[in-house]
């Protein structure tokens, strides 16, 4: 515990900015995980465990398609893309399957899938980190502000990421497509007897929320080295964004985001032996004083 270094960059601007600028990009990037879980779970009411793997994959393909075409426009496209199609295979023929078991069995699949897609990112990459790189557009000298050197990506990073979280609330809340989602996460009989195709609307929510964990591998991939089994850790702190954030709500995943990236930025400057146990600690509290999170909305029997 160093409380005097975190006090020294409390009243250090420079401090301030690189620790903010770092905040934003671990906020933003576990928002992009944790928007797709919980409008999983919102609408499809599954608990996707394999998410964090489909983040992995997200970062694969991105990696893959960068070393075949040196585009990282293209490789974060295709990243993105090819997770959301993968997400389609894997709500119709397994996901679609298990809405009416129990949790147990949505568990015991989702947990057999992170296998067998670890696995196969080991057979196909081998057990070896790798690395992409910094793309070329970016590999410039970084901004000076305020004497605090900041990486032009962390820039892209951080504004395409707002981008993305504005684009997905006006998808949600401003158009046809998301009053169907909406009116699906309420009362998923009702909106089918009003005429909603629900089994397209489940194949196109799993595919949104796939498509956002492969993105947000894609994007953090420069700066982020990939390995096989990748995904776990980011899992956990995405189910702790939407339990902070309350599940179902976007827009608490976005405030718990940057939560968790201010806690994490700034506990390892002052707290860094204890980051973690904070992180846990804010869930806890958060869960006794507003059981169904931030902005969850309670259900009513």
């Amino acid at each position: 515990m160093d409380l005097d270094a975190l006090a020294q960059c409390m009243g250090s601007a420079s401090c301030l900015l690189t620790q903010g600028f770092n905040a934003m990009i671990i906020g933003m990037l576990l928002f992009l995980v944790a928007s797709g879980l919980t409008l999983i779970f919102g609408v499809l009411k599954v608990v996707n465990f394999t998410h964090g793997a489909l983040y992995m994959i997200g970062a694969y393909i991105s990696f893959a398609i960068y070393r075949a075409t040196d585009s990282y426009a293209l490789a974060v496209v295709g990243g993105a893309a090819g997770v959301a199609l993968f997400g389609v295979l894997l709500e119709r023929v397994f996901f679609s399957r298990l809405y009416k078991s129990n949790f147990l069995m949505q568990l015991l699949m989702c947990y057999g899938w992170i296998l067998v897609l670890d696995d196969l990112m080991l057979l196909v990459f081998g057990s070896e980190f790798q690395s992409m790189g910094m793309p070329a557009a970016f590999a410039r000298p970084p901004m000076m502000v305020l004497g605090a050197p900041i990486p032009l990506f962390y820039i892209f990073l951080i504004s395409i990421s707002f981008v993305i979280a504005l684009v997905v609330w006006l998808l949600i809340v401003k158009t046809s497509f998301g009053s169907k989602v909406r009116a699906a996460a309420v009362n998923t009989e009702m909106t089918a007897a009003l005429g909603i195709n629900t089994t397209l609307l489940y194949v196109a929510v799993f595919a949104l929320g796939a498509g956002l964990a492969g993105l947000a591998g894609a994007l953090a991939a420069p700066v982020r080295s990939l390995v096989p089994g990748m995904g776990f850790s980011i899992l956990i702190e995405s189910f702790i964004v939407t339990v902070i954030g309350g599940m179902g709500s976007i827009g608490g995943a976005l405030v718990a985001a940057v939560l968790i990236g201010l806690c994490r930025s700034f506990g390892s400057v002052g707290l860094p032996f204890f980051t973690e146990i904070l992180v846990f600690l804010i869930m806890a509290l958060v869960l006794i004083l507003r059981p169904n999170g931030l902005f969850g909305k309670a259900e009513h029997a």
